[in-house]
């Protein structure tokens, strides 16, 4: 009976995981990116789709306002003309509400979109949403201009990522693989 038990529990863990798992590896190099459709802080409704044809670099993060967000967007913020030379053009992600994006924008001047995904439904397909659904993991993902993802930074540097962006779109648009 003992081992019934046993074994009906590593059928359930095995069955969990198999299904769970797959759903929580989010996007890989290669594939195309989830579709997304979110507002602004203005408003504006966003699409993967109004990408077509650019570069996007699309970077979730924890929340409006707190230090190490605040230092990552003002980064992304100090590179745009950088980032736009390249053809990209940047979006962020966090949970928070339309409003607190509009503040946050506000504030720190960002000239690009900062997108409410208050549902937490595209960190989600991104495998960028924490346990229990309330923040956004910090990563990052370039997106080419035929809507696939070019490349992906876990757990992204705040004081690094909008540089290391630079760096490995310049090696994708010269035909060279960035380091991994």
């Amino acid at each position: 009976m003992k081992t019934r038990a046993i074994l009906a529990l590593l059928m359930a863990a095995v069955l969990f995981f198999a299904n769970h798992g797959a759903h929580a590896a989010g996007p890989k190099v290669g594939e195309a990116a989830p579709d997304f459709s979110l507002p602004d802080q203005t408003g504006q409704t966003h699409k993967l789709s109004d990408y077509r044809g650019k570069w996007l670099v699309l970077y979730f993060y924890v929340k409006d306002d707190t230090p190490g967000c605040t230092e990552q967007a003002c980064k992304y913020r100090d590179d745009i003309h950088q980032l736009s030379e390249l053809g990209a053009q940047v979006v962020g992600v966090s949970v928070d509400n339309t409003a607190s994006h509009a503040d946050f924008a506000k504030k720190y001047s960002l000239p690009f979109p900062l997108l409410s995904d208050g549902k937490g439904e595209t960190a989600a397909r991104y495998d960028s949403l924490r346990e229990g659904g309330s923040l956004a993991k910090r990563n990052t993902f370039v997106i080419d201009p035929q809507g696939r993802i070019a490349k992906i930074y876990l757990s992204a540097s705040t004081s690094r990522n909008s540089a290391q962006v630079i760096e490995d779109l310049k090696k994708l648009k010269s035909g060279q693989r960035p380091d991994s």
